[in-house]
């Protein structure tokens, strides 16, 4: 089996187009590396109830849910307050991370001003994720994970939890790239997902030629949690694509 987790991306920034996500793609490979299956991922901009109502949503779908954005210093991060308003709890002062900050910004002779402060406040009942680059702390509550939103720290955070999150089976994955059109492909592939039922089947055109194949056509991709299955799938795969006239290529 495997756990399942949702991403809550927050920002205004995102949904404008000034800043392009780069988390949604490494937590996906960060958990699927640990068999920890991404299932969703939704954005919301900077406004309170939105945050409040996608996280309790995803909180009760999925075993994890991680959010990035909105627990730095600025007056548009609000992210700390919605989501203890979502979980119904208080927001405090930690003392650990009101420590880390102080310390942090006394060795570079800055001011510990109130807008720094504020990133030492969690959701009572958290706990601190450690941020290896510039020190302010995420924190976890239930099974719910609240991380920064710049990409470098993000993935910094996700790295201090790695020892602390729950493994599941590993998904196993075989690429077949042919010449032929997804079109032409369609009904066979239906069928062969429909008679390997533990086993999913993508298809994805590409317009340029990957390693080894010719001019444009698919990658089929086969997955699946059970690494024999899916090597069955994958030989019923590339069988069709020969029924076909096609070539073949893992």
């Amino acid at each position: 089996m495997q756990p399942r987790a949702s991403l809550l991306i927050i920002g205004d920034e995102i949904l404008s187009g000034r800043t392009p996500d780069k988390n949604l793609n490494h937590l996906a490979r960060f958990l699927g590396a640990r068999g920890i299956a991404l299932s969703e991922s939704r954005i919301v901009g900077d406004r309170h109830q939105a945050i409040i109502t996608a996280t309790r949503a995803l909180m009760a779908q999925y075993d994890l849910v991680f959010t990035c954005g909105g627990i730095g210093p600025t007056h548009d991060d609000i992210t700390t307050e919605a989501l203890a308003e979502a979980l119904k709890v208080a927001v405090i002062r930690h003392p650990e991370a009101d420590k880390i900050l102080r310390d942090y910004y006394a060795e570079k002779n800055l001011d510990y001003n109130d807008a720094r402060q504020k990133m030492a406040d969690v959701p009572k009942g958290a706990g601190l994720i450690a941020n290896p680059i510039s020190c302010a702390p995420g924190y976890r509550i239930g099974n719910l994970y609240a991380l920064a939103g710049v990409p470098a720290i993000f993935a910094a955070m996700l790295e201090t939890l790695a020892p602390n999150l729950p493994q599941g089976a590993r998904t196993h994955q075989i690429s077949i790239h042919t010449t032929i059109g997804e079109g032409t492909l369609a009904s066979g592939l239906r069928t062969i997902e429909q008679n390997h039922p533990s086993t999913s089947i993508g298809s994805y055109p590409h317009f340029s030629a990957p390693p080894d194949t010719h001019g444009s056509g698919v990658a089929v991709v086969v997955s699946g949690l059970d690494a024999d299955a899916v090597s069955a799938t994958a030989d019923a795969v590339e069988a069709l694509i020969t029924e076909l006239g096609g070539v073949a290529k893992r």
